[in-house]
């Protein structure tokens, strides 16, 4: 009798050791995510959209809108600029020579000789151009922060447009690829690890 209550007594000792000190969360334990609202603007919600539709479809993760049902959740700023560039040039080419020659002879009184020469040539041309060129860059800092609060995951990604998707598309795409990159090298790097064995619970004493 008095072994089995030391038994309970320390099971649930150690119960009481977990809900005080829940395990970890690792990038590899995690499995379901809120993505939070983003600042930077109103752009940024279309982000946050988007952001959200990669990861999606990408399969690996479960996004939730309820934060408290998260493993972790994606916080983070965004932002979207369209821009006009102006650049200005300039070319001039210029090509110029002359020469100039004249002579004199005085034989006798009454008889002379001259003779002049005179040669000019000249080209200039002035090209110049102004071109405004229209540019679209997106970017966004974001972290994967635990319920307690400790971020275990972070990037800062832009970009300027893809071939075949604009800006916001891309970076959202690009937060999207990262974070799943880096979440299966965890898990595969989890899995070659060996686990930790428990911390054995106290020892029952004998009668």
């Amino acid at each position: 009798m008095k072994r089995a209550l030391l038994l309970l007594l320390g099971a649930a000792a150690v119960a009481q050791a977990v809900e005080l000190h829940p395990p970890e969360v690792t990038l590899a334990k995690v499995r379901r995510i809120y993505v939070d609202q983003l600042g930077g603007g109103k752009e940024s919600d279309q982000l946050r959209d988007m952001v959200i539709a990669a990861l999606q479809n990408a399969g690996m993760f479960v996004i939730t809108e309820n934060p408290e049902r998260a493993d972790a959740s994606l916080k983070g700023s965004g932002d979207d600029k369209v821009f006009t560039e102006q650049h200005n040039t300039s070319d001039s080419i210029g090509f110029h020579t002359a020469d100039a020659s004249g002579t004199r002879n005085a034989v006798s009184i009454g008889t002379s000789s001259s003779s002049n020469k005179s040669l000019s040539a000249g080209i200039t041309e002035n090209e110049s151009s102004h071109i405004q060129e229209r540019r679209h860059e997106a970017q966004a800092s974001v972290r994967l922060v635990t319920t307690e609060g400790d971020v275990i995951w972070s990037t800062t990604q832009e970009s300027n447009g893809a071939k075949f998707r604009g800006a916001m598309a891309d970076v959202a795409d690009k937060i999207a690829q990262r974070l799943i990159e880096e979440t299966r090298k965890a898990r595969a790097a989890a899995i070659a690890k060996p686990p930790v064995p428990p911390a054995p619970g106290p020892q029952p004493v004998g009668p």
